[in-house]
């Protein structure tokens, strides 16, 4: 297989002569270690001189066979050895090499857990266990109702624009059931001893406010988060609980949220041929877009119940108090949904959040927004339920106007949502902190802060050199809002001020397929040309955004594969590397003063073949740095100087 590394005008003839275009993959680093290795500093130009002649001629994206699984290996820990010039990647968890940074390794490998699911699927199996887990959750779904339906001053809003979040003192007033801690807690507010409840708000934060009297009381310092929200969802009740009780769809549709799932034993069966009355079992891990943040493993039952005036409701409640865990960081309070139909036109849902957290590992720049339940929140899950709606509603419209008023077909759409559906399924999956992704961080003496990296290995291809694919992201706040930041990352006309493959190219958008009734979530195709004849590079883009956060996913494709897609092509047989950006507010609404700024979390993918699981040499760290370090100060200096449409 040829290797284009050498003049860049060779490679656009090419790539006209062949309809065939590749870039971020096969040798990815290699001309560039080529540029590293000999000076000390990457040179810019000579960097994305490097990103442009990566293309590939003879190979093409759109297989006769679906691609190869890229299966997830454990990482590495090598100690540094100075004199052989050769370091590897070390263990960020110490405090001196980035403070709160603890989160970004995982707290126990994955066939941990998955003994720990096969362990909890035997003990639901005895008599007395089902009949407390019963118990357990037909209480939860009695008290989710009343969270459900009661008002002030159970719950309060939290500035303008801010969540719903219960009143800490009116729930233990209304829901009771206290403990011996719980009542030695209460008597402390009692007689006015300082301490976390002393807040209306129930999100609280017990591992800074804890007083020394908790001490004494073996209280473990979990962060209580709450929420509630209330919205309009264009799918019936029946279908919205099909996508919770079934744990395949339920994974599929919030993949966004929840990165592993398992369901552990089914208690209670349906009588009816629906879901009412069904309790089963489940394991499940709840993630952000960013491996900064912890994820939230737990066990808990899952309740669904239909009331007799239509309504539905389907709750989640944890199970470690019935199963002695060690190190509990994540417990369900009775969590989930209230459904309401709405004539023919859908349903009203009400989604409550209610949980206990250990928040002590959470990395410093999403202390804020984490500790507030708004990462988290209710408004998240209705969010992405809705994204679903839009993204069925727009697959199965017969037309949809694009650029320059061009149609595609419908199958040509519905190929085209789906592959953005997989790129962007495959980039969160990669970016989280879940237990099967398992980061590593670069040594201090580089410039990128808070650097994480993990590899993936790729099944041997025939007719193609090994490797492995190396995922690299950091996470940086920005001052500026949201959708300053969502704008400017996903628009064409500034792609070449952050892009290194587009530096000084034009960019220009082919086509697109809007999402729903905001423009600009869309999935788009971009071409890259460094002159009106000469395609550079062509890329896959989907953009979304909503009140929660915003999310740009990009990865480059061939032309040939894309036009398949174009024509209802299977996006099952296309390959595809994503890289991205993922947004978030640095607080959430209401929250404090001053204004709401941004955290941008950065995050690439390559294949290398230059390193293994023993050994990653300083020159691809060093690329590593560069790319990130050149693209925040990039985006940074556009956000400082203004941007130019």
């Amino acid at each position: 297989m040829a290797n284009i590394g050498g003049n860049c005008e060779n490679v656009s003839d090419n790539i006209q002569q062949n309809n065939i275009l590749e870039v971020f993959n096969n040798g990815y680093f290699e001309n560039i270690q080529n540029i590293v290795v000999a000076r000390d500093e990457v040179p810019m130009v000579g960097l994305q001189e490097a990103l442009r002649c990566e293309i590939e001629v003879n190979y093409n994206q759109f297989g006769a066979n679906p691609p190869p699984e890229m299966n997830p290996v454990e990482d590495y820990f090598v100690q540094n050895n100075e004199n052989s010039g050769s370091p590897l990647l070390y263990n960020p968890s110490s405090p001196q090499n980035s403070p709160g940074s603890e989160s970004s390794t995982n707290a126990k490998p994955d066939h941990m857990n998955r003994a720990s699911d096969l362990l909890m699927a035997v003990s639901i199996g005895a008599g007395l266990n089902k009949n407390k887990i019963i118990e357990q959750a037909v209480e939860a779904m009695e008290e989710l109702f009343k969270l459900a339906i009661m008002g002030e001053p159970l719950w309060q809003h939290n500035g303008n624009g801010g969540m719903e979040t219960l009143n800490g003192f009116q729930y233990l007033r209304e829901f009771g059931n206290f403990d011996a801690t719980m009542e030695q807690i209460m008597r402390m507010v009692e007689v006015g001893e300082p301490q976390c409840f002393l807040s209306s708000d129930c999100n609280c934060n017990f591992d800074q406010d804890v007083p020394s009297s908790f001490s004494k009381l073996n209280f473990e310092p979990l962060n209580i988060e709450t929420s509630r929200e209330t919205a309009f969802v264009e799918m019936n009740p029946m279908n919205i609980v099909q996508l919770l009780m079934d744990t395949k769809q339920w994974a599929t549709t919030f993949y966004s949220i929840v990165s592993r799932t398992t369901l552990l034993g089914v208690i209670l069966e349906n009588v009816d041929g629906s879901y009412n009355g069904v309790l089963q079992v489940m394991s499940a891990e709840f993630h952000q877009r960013t491996p900064l943040i912890p994820a939230r493993q737990c066990y808990f039952a899952r309740y669904c119940k239909k009331h007799t005036n239509g309504t539905w409701g389907v709750v989640d409640v944890s199970l470690e108090n019935l199963f002695p865990y060690p190190q509990v960081q994540f417990r369900r309070r009775p969590s989930g949904c209230v459904i309401q139909e709405v004539g023919n036109r859908g349903s009203k849902v009400t989604w409550i959040e209610h949980v206990e957290v250990d928040n002590r590992s959470l990395h410093p720049l999403f202390r804020p927004i984490v500790s507030s339940g708004f990462a988290f929140s209710a408004k998240r899950w209705i969010a992405t339920i809705n994204r679903h709606c839009q993204w069925l509603t727009t697959s199965t419209a017969r037309t949809a106007p694009t650029t320059d008023g061009v149609l595609i077909p419908q199958e040509g759409r519905e190929s085209l949502l789906k592959l953005g559906e997989k790129m962007t399924k495959n980039f969160f999956n990669n970016i989280n902190s879940c237990s099967e992704n398992v980061w590593s961080g670069l040594p201090q003496n580089f410039a990128a802060q808070d650097v994480r990296l993990r590899y993936r290995n790729i099944l041997k291809v025939p007719g193609k050199p090994s490797g492995n694919i190396v995922i690299f992201t950091t996470s940086i706040q920005i001052p500026v809002p949201v959708e300053v930041l969502f704008d400017f990352l996903r628009h064409e006309r500034t792609r070449n001020r952050w892009d290194l493959l587009s530096n000084q190219q034009h960019v220009r958008e082919l086509v697109y397929v809007s999402n729903g009734e905001n423009p600009k979530n869309r999935v788009s195709m971009m071409q890259v040309n460094s002159s009106p004849n000469k395609i550079e590079i062509l890329y896959l883009q989907e953009s979304y955004t909503d009140e929660t956060g915003s999310y740009i996913v990009y990865a480059p494709m061939d032309i040939m594969a894309m036009s398949k897609i174009l024509n209802g092509g299977n996006p099952k047989f296309v390959s595809i590397l994503p890289s991205g950006f993922s947004i978030m507010p640095d607080k959430a609404p209401g929250q404090g003063d001053g204004a709401v700024g941004s955290i941008l979390t950065l995050a690439f993918q390559s294949v290398d073949r230059l390193s293994n699981k023993e050994y990653m040499p300083q020159s691809t760290l060093k690329i590593i740095d560069a790319i990130l370090s050149t693209t925040v100060a990039s985006i940074k200096d556009a956000m400082l100087f203004g941007i130019r449409y």
